[in-house]
């Protein structure tokens, strides 16, 4: 899958997840997955990017 060992797994779940080890035997692989991969960053909106390019206008040369 991506090279890190299952005991490796186990550990991460176990003391930065604070799941028991039976509960992580009980995950499936899409909801490990889920679990340890880092959720998208919201996108920015066109209001938002307005309001910043306002703010920090490119200065002419």
């Amino acid at each position: 899958m991506n090279g890190i060992r299952f005991d490796d797994w186990l550990r991460a779940a176990v003391f930065r997840y604070g799941l028991a080890p039976a509960g992580f035997w009980c995950l499936s692989l899409r909801e490990w997955r889920w679990l340890t991969t880092a959720a998208a960053p919201e996108r920015l909106q066109r209001a938002d990017l307005t309001a910043l390019l306002k703010a920090h206008p490119d200065a002419e040369p």
